[in-house]
C-alpha cells in the first residue's frame, strides 16, 4: 500500500472512531420523555393542593438520582421546592410519578420547574418548564357514586378477586382518583391514604371526559404487585395479611384542590 492510500485509510478509521464516540456521547445521556406537569399537563398548581408530575425516564448507564426544583426568579420568596429522589437508582428506565405539596402560603405567579436526571456515569439531562401557581377557583368538590362493591365484612381468600365500580364526576374538571385497600390496623385518615402506604386497587389521572369517569377496579388477593400507575410490590408494611381491611375511593378536582372520599367498604381477608 502506498503512503497516500495508507494515510487515507488512517484518516477514514480515525473518522469512524470519533463518529462512534460522538454517537456514544449522544446516547449516553439520560432521556426524559412525555413530561406531565399539572393535571392534563396544564402547568398549573393550586395553592394548598398538590402538583402532579409524571415523566418517562431512560438511562443507558442507569439512573442515579432524579431531582425536582421549583422556584421563582425573586430571591426572597415564601415557597420553593427542591427534592432529590433516589428510589429509582439502578434502573435503566422508569415512569416517574409524584405529587408535590404546594404550600398554602406560597406566592401566586410564575415559577420555574426543573426536572434533572443524573445517571451512574455522572451524565445529566435537564428539562425546564414555566408553570403558574394560582388561587383555588373551583369551590365544588367532586362526587363519588359507587354502583357495585363488596358486601359489608365480605370474606375473601387467597386467589379471589376484590372488585368495586362506580362513577366520579366534577362540575369543572377531574384531576385524579385513587382506590386503596387499607388494613384497619394502619389507622390512616382518609386524607393520608396514598399509593405509598396502601395496596393500590386503582390510581389514575386519565378520565372518560373532564367532568365524568366510569370506573371498574379489581385486585386478586395474594397478587405480587398492585395496580399503581407504576405497579409496586406488595411487600413490607403493605404485605398481604389475614384480617380486617376496607376499600376507600378518593377523588380530587383540578382547579380547587378539593378532595372527596367515599364511605369505607369493610372486608375480611383470609390469606
Amino acid at each position: 500500500m502506498n503512503t497516500k492510500l495508507f494515510l487515507i485509510s488512517i484518516a477514514f478509521v480515525t473518522g469512524l472512531f470519533f463518529t462512534s464516540c460522538e454517537k456514544d456521547d449522544e446516547t449516553s445521556k439520560p432521556q426524559i420523555n412525555d413530561v406531565e406537569l399539572g393535571t392534563n399537563n396544564s402547568k398549573i398548581g393550586i395553592l394548598g393542593s398538590d402538583l402532579h408530575v409524571e415523566a418517562e425516564v431512560v438511562a443507558e448507564s442507569k439512573i442515579n438520582t432524579i431531582q425536582i426544583q421549583i422556584h421563582q426568579e425573586e430571591k426572597n420568596v415564601s415557597w420553593t421546592f427542591d427534592s432529590i429522589y433516589t428510589e429509582f437508582s439502578g434502573l435503566k428506565n422508569t415512569t416517574f410519578h409524584k405529587h408535590i405539596d404546594i404550600s398554602s402560603n406560597a406566592d401566586t405567579g410564575i415559577y420555574h420547574f426543573h426536572f434533572i436526571v443524573t445517571d451512574m456515569d455522572g451524565n445529566q439531562t435537564t428539562i425546564e418548564e414555566e408553570m403558574r401557581i394560582i388561587n383555588p377557583t373551583d369551590l365544588t368538590a367532586p362526587v363519588i357514586t359507587i354502583s357495585n362493591a363488596p358486601t359489608s365484612n365480605q370474606y375473601f381468600s387467597n386467589g379471589q378477586t376484590i372488585s368495586i365500580s362506580g362513577i366520579v364526576s366534577d362540575n369543572i374538571s377531574l384531576a385524579g382518583m385513587y382506590i386503596g385497600l387499607v388494613r384497619e390496623g394502619q389507622n390512616l385518615a382518609d386524607a393520608d391514604v396514598n399509593d405509598a402506604n396502601t395496596i393500590t386497587i386503582m390510581h389514575t389521572h386519565e378520565f372518560d371526559s373532564p367532568t365524568s369517569h366510569s370506573f371498574s377496579a379489581n385486585i386478586i388477593v395474594g397478587a405480587t404487585q398492585d395496580n399503581n400507575i407504576t405497579p409496586k410490590d406488595i411487600i413490607g408494611d403493605i404485605a398481604w395479611q389475614s384480617g380486617n381491611y376496607y376499600i376507600v375511593v378518593k377523588c380530587k378536582d383540578t382547579y380547587g384542590g378539593n378532595w372527596t372520599y367515599s364511605s369505607h367498604y369493610p372486608i375480611i381477608i383470609n390469606y
